[in-house]
């Protein structure tokens, strides 16, 4: 069982997938960069967490669109 990600995490993330989804990935590590200059976040907790939400959500609606 997974930790639930707070709901600022999750719409900032969307965000940034839905406005920069050419520079995001499947890949955490690069997506882990993208979220640091794209943003200004003060922790790498938060980055992270950022990171990881963003690597999901991509991977998700990649798959809606494929199968649409």
């Amino acid at each position: 069982m997974g930790s639930i990600r707070p709901s600022n995490i999750k719409r900032i993330a969307r965000e940034l997938v839905d406005e920069y989804n050419d520079k995001f990935s499947g890949d955490f590590d690069h997506n882990k960069k993208v979220v640091s200059t794209l943003t200004d976040v003060q922790t790498k907790r938060l980055r992270n967490m950022l990171a990881g939400y963003v690597t999901r959500y991509w991977k998700i609606k990649k798959r809606k669109e494929e199968g649409s």
